[in-house]
């Protein structure tokens, strides 16, 4: 089928829930960017998906009606964390099977502050059966949600591998160092393995620095076809190499490997079939923007997404393999660590850094040579969404 076209991205800076405006204000923002840089008007979009976590039902046109009131279908999207990737997911989906020619992409998020927890307690919990795979393992604990999941994940690998402690806590580090060019991102200050391992203890080897924080923003992606691209001038050199949207499995519930309980399992399959679709392999990604909501889950992502292989993740980190100079940038944004996790727009934040590293204007975060594009993003409960981006006019110099 003919590919789908990245036609404009548009993101507003992540802040904390103390700074944000209000949701609709944001999203705002964020689609007003990603028509200006695709070129278009919001009376040329035929379809709509707004993803958003917390908020009442049609947020979404909510979010959307300032831009115009065309009449259009609007969907909304609640897929967890990557609820993002997810209204990307079904935006391409539209184009793909002919109908729609140019499709928006919407995520905002305007957070509390605090842990995740589950906001309705007379029903079933969605996380309930995660949580029970890492109890029977190490026991109840009063740790939130998320942080009982991802800590038991890394603590379950370093049981299995002999990951220390400190190599966690380097991905702390470089999220910080990179995220300091990055204007966009919520906390761009430099932090050191002793300051990241000195701050409060969690769960197994997270620590307070280790663990993304509530953020509050929104991002947008435009996609059209080629045929609609020829007829309104629009930049077609980054497309939709190929994209796979994958959920849980026995694995996830089994006990085996925690990583599985948390989705890598889900990931690799992802990836595997976009690499698969694509004809490519691992080796030829140039950059990076992995799910990082914890330092634990870029680790097990690294060989989720066969970046190094099984067991060889704490090298990979320790020789630095997974920054500038090594073999591929991970995260040159700062990541949710250090970019912030607005739920609803991280997937299509994700969009906006990797289109500009493909498009050469991510200034001095640019990684050289880019060509090929791979963004990861998870929700537990569960989805994963692996995209594939690349620049089919060579290499940004």
């Amino acid at each position: 089928m003919p590919p789908v076209v990245v036609a404009g991205t548009g993101m507003t800076p992540f802040v904390t829930p103390a700074n944000s405006p209000d949701y609709v204000a944001m999203a705002g923002a964020a689609i007003a960017e990603a028509l200006a840089d695709a070129g278009v008007g919001y009376d040329s979009i035929d379809q709509a998906f707004a993803g958003y976590v917390y908020g009442d039902s049609t947020s979404g046109q909510a979010a959307l009606y300032p831009s115009g009131l065309t009449g259009i279908p609007i969907f909304n999207v609640n897929n967890n964390c990557a609820t993002g990737s997810s209204a990307l997911a079904l935006a391409r989906t539209a184009i793909m099977s002919g109908d729609a020619e140019c499709v928006l992409a919407i995520g905002f998020e305007q957070m509390r502050r605090g842990a995740l927890a589950a906001q309705w307690g007379d029903r079933t919990d969605p996380l309930a059966g995660f949580l029970d795979v890492i109890d029977a393992r190490f026991g109840p604990s009063e740790a939130p949600m998320a942080i009982r999941l991802f800590g038991g994940a890394g603590l379950d690998y370093q049981r299995r591998y002999g990951a220390q402690d400190s190599t966690f806590a380097m991905i702390s580090v470089k999220a910080r160092r990179h995220a300091a060019e990055n204007p966009l991102a919520v906390f761009r200050d430099p932090l050191t393995v002793e300051q990241v391992l000195a701050s409060q203890p969690l769960y197994g080897p997270l620590t307070r620095l280790q663990c993304c924080p509530p953020t509050c923003g929104a991002a947008a992606v435009v996609l059209c076809s080629e045929r609609f691209a020829k007829a309104h001038g629009v930049d077609q050199s980054v497309i939709v190499a190929s994209q796979a949207v994958t959920t849980d499995r026995q694995s996830s519930f089994d006990g085996a490997d925690l990583g599985a309980t948390v989705g890598a399992e889900m990931s690799h399959r992802a990836a595997s079939a976009v690499y698969a679709a694509a004809g490519v392999d691992p080796a030829d990604l140039d950059v990076v923007e992995l799910h990082d909501c914890f330092t634990a889950n870029e680790l097990l992502s690294y060989e989720a997404l066969a970046l190094t292989p099984p067991g060889t993740a704490e090298a990979f980190i320790l020789d630095g393999d997974n920054s500038y100079g090594g073999r591929i940038v991970v995260n040159p944004s700062g990541g949710l660590l250090a970019k912030g996790h607005p739920l609803g727009a991280t997937g299509l934040a994700q969009a906006h850094e990797l289109v500009g590293q493909l498009r050469g204007r991510a200034g001095r975060r640019q990684v050289e040579g880019a060509r090929l594009a791979l963004a990861h993003n998870i929700g537990l409960g569960g989805a994963c969404v692996v995209t594939l981006y690349e620049n089919r006019d060579g290499a940004v110099r």
